[in-house]
């Protein structure tokens, strides 16, 4: 009888969207407390409303991310680990908030970009430190 390998990762896959939120919101709180980000500038990163964000941070919000959220926040995460590896704990959480004059930044900070750019500004920030580390 031959037997069908299943994905080592087939047992989280899809299995709770809400648990998967919930782990996504708070990192995504925890990297917007790091980088010192206002609540509109969290906001914006989260794909979110503002009022949305401020209900997204109580205790016991039990709502979902759509894919879109859930693509932002794996960036943003990826985002922080890279600026840690390559930088200070101090350097690497003030580096998405000041002025940067990087070609792809034009002078501004980060996370200006990637607020007007969205999604695809986030990933390519992330590719951007990834290559500073020899990463790309």
């Amino acid at each position: 009888m031959t037997a069908i390998a299943q994905p080592l990762y087939a047992a989280h896959v899809a299995d709770d969207p809400e648990a998967d939120a919930r782990v996504a919101l708070t990192a995504l709180r925890r990297v917007a407390a790091a980088w010192r980000l206002t609540g509109d500038e969290a906001a914006g990163l989260a794909g979110v409303s503002t009022r949305t964000w401020a209900r997204m941070k109580t205790p016991g919000w039990a709502g979902r991310l759509g894919q879109d959220q859930m693509l932002r926040a794996s960036g943003l995460v990826g985002l922080y680990k890279a600026l840690h590896l390559y930088f200070s704990d101090e350097l690497a959480d003030a580096w998405p908030k000041r002025p940067n004059a990087g070609r792809m930044f034009g002078g501004h900070a980060p996370v200006a970009r990637m607020l007007a750019g969205g999604l695809p500004a986030i990933l390519a920030t992330r590719g951007y430190v990834d290559a500073l580390r020899g990463g790309a």
